[in-house]
């Protein structure tokens, strides 16, 4: 006599993905190089319900979060797979950009949100190379070569071709997030200014669709026995030992610059 199994349904399966860190083309920072195998297994492998982002990023190349944030979408879209972003300490422009690539974005209560701008930063430095009497001796083919020198006087005509040069990518920022927002952005706020807000303030202005945390949101969407399975990058044995080369330790200072922003 044959026996009646009754059908169990599986739990569901829910990768989650953490992002944590600047982002950037080197070897310490989040890159779509580093990234791709670990977002590509996570939409393969197993037939998960959903994919959850876990983020905590103060932000960097404008470049490297357009294609990271392209390839979690399109990988969705290929699957019918949602997408559930979690932010941490922070999503701040490019992290916030790699957020809108989620169907929703949640947030802790203290969390800093924001920051759709564009920034160029360095330093000068002609008039301490005179006072120890260094010259600076430049000789160019094309007249741009020289573009924003660090070790000569800062000229207007640089700082326009720079804000020239900004412009488009800040454009593409706002468009991105107003594709992925919709209409649940305050239309009447000014939000693409680089302001950043905190908690509740993201979620009134239609930035981020409320506060929760990671596993509590899932288990609530998908079951109490939701498996979540966390997948991190791999890191070299360098990395491991914390012996990172010279173009690592400045990559260091650069990313320690963008988290002192937001105070952390």
């Amino acid at each position: 006599m044959k026996r009646f199994i009754p059908f169990v349904k599986k739990p569901a399966y829910v990768p989650v993905i953490r992002l944590s860190g600047a982002i950037g083309g080197g070897s310490r920072g989040l890159s779509d190089a580093g990234l791709a195998p670990l977002v590509e297994r996570a939409f393969a492998r197993g037939k998960p319900a959903a994919v959850a982002l876990v983020i905590n990023s103060p932000g960097g190349s404008a470049v490297q979060s357009s294609l990271i944030a392209a390839r979690i979408r399109r990988l969705a879209d290929e699957k019918g797979v949602p997408v559930h972003a979690f932010v941490e300490d922070v999503a701040a422009s490019g992290g916030y950009w790699l957020a809108c690539a989620a169907d929703d974005i949640w947030v802790d209560a203290s969390s800093i949100v924001g920051s759709i701008g564009v920034i160029f930063a360095s330093f000068g430095f002609p008039e301490a190379m005179a006072r120890v009497g260094v010259e600076r001796r430049v000789v160019t083919a094309g007249r741009s070569k020289s573009f924003a020198d660090p070790f000569l006087p800062q000229k207007p005509e640089d700082i326009d071709r720079l804000k020239a040069l900004q412009a488009p990518i800040h454009q593409a920022f706002i468009d991105h997030v107003k594709a992925r927002r919709g209409a649940r952005i305050d239309a009447s706020a000014d939000l693409f200014n680089a302001d950043v807000w905190v908690g509740q303030q993201a979620v009134d202005l239609g930035l981020v669709d409320g506060v929760a945390h990671v596993v509590p949101k899932l288990k609530a969407l998908y079951g109490d026995k939701a498996r979540l399975v966390p997948l991190g990058q791999r890191r070299s044995l360098l990395q491991r030992l914390g012996m990172a080369a010279t173009d690592g330790l400045l990559q260091g200072v650069e990313e320690r610059a963008l988290w002192a922003r937001y105070g952390l």
